[in-house]
């Protein structure tokens, strides 16, 4: 079955895929200069033209997809996408909507499926001045104004991670605006899929919808090394990473543990 990308295909097409993770701003910049950056904190200029400039050499490293990072315009520094500002708007220091759409056709040409960064769990670092975002700028788009207590499974879904204004994915408008707002990325740029950030901090019912309204293949990071936590997830999205296949590897090869850990791991 094809969904609603280009190329899009289903979980067992995707699974046949190696993903090559682009973070945009650091990958390469369209006019090929290679000075060192200015500052590590902000934008170093890496942009789509210089990853469409390098296609071949990700394809020439056997990968046959890309993970970009989110395309939202950010709060300034937000070099890494993850400080949404204006949800109808681009990064500009990434592109344009023209150059994101030659990236996606150029890597489809090539056989190569993109697959989009998405976040759907916060906004950037206003503190309480909402009136900065848009069009998510109200109070009442927002949980209350807490820090997360790990061991709390509803402070998890309610409380701001890394300080950042939680969105209230309870209010009908917000629910509605963040499905509607991954439909049409998706349908806009040809995405083949989406990897979905902070899968643990909105409730689980969300993410049905939300994946349905994408209409592609999801990758969802939940980073917990407990199976038992990460594993129903898997009730609400087409994919999950394996963080706890991941920090048995790190115990392994890290910390020098029994190779037998990743052998009861697997099982």
């Amino acid at each position: 079955m094809m969904l609603a990308g280009a190329y899009a295909g289903d979980t067992a097409a995707w699974k046949q895929r190696a993903i090559y993770q682009v973070l945009t701003d650091r990958f390469a910049r369209g006019d090929g200069s290679t000075n060192a950056c200015g500052s590590l904190s902000n934008y170093c200029g890496g942009n789509y033209q210089g990853m469409m400039n390098n296609l071949d050499y990700i394809q020439g490293m056997g990968f046959d997809a890309i993970w970009i990072s989110p395309i939202v315009d950010n709060i300034d520094g937000g070099y890494h996408g993850y400080w949404a500002r204006n949800w109808d708007g681009l990064n500009s220091n990434f592109g344009s909507a023209d150059d994101l759409k030659a990236l996606v056709n150029a890597a489809h040409d090539k056989g190569i499926w993109v697959m989009v960064d998405v976040v759907a769990n916060h906004s950037g670092p206003i503190g309480d001045d909402f009136s900065r975002i848009y069009p998510l700028n109200k109070a009442e788009h927002y949980h209350n104004d807490c820090d997360i207590n790990w061991g709390d499974q509803s402070s998890v879904e309610n409380c701001r991670l890394a300080g950042l204004p939680d969105l209230n994915q309870e209010n009908d408008y917000v629910r509605g605006y963040l499905k509607d707002w991954v439909k049409g990325i998706v349908n806009d740029y040809g995405f083949d899929g989406i990897r979905i950030d902070t899968i643990p901090e909105v409730p689980k019912d969300f993410w049905k919808e939300y994946g349905d309204a994408s209409g592609v293949f999801q990758m969802g990071e939940n980073f917990n090394g407990d199976p038992a936590y990460v594993g129903p997830y898997q009730q609400y999205l087409t994919a999950l990473f394996n963080y706890p296949m991941y920090y048995t590897i790190a115990d392994v090869f890290g910390a020098h543990k029994s190779m037998t850990g990743i052998r009861d791991r697997y099982n």
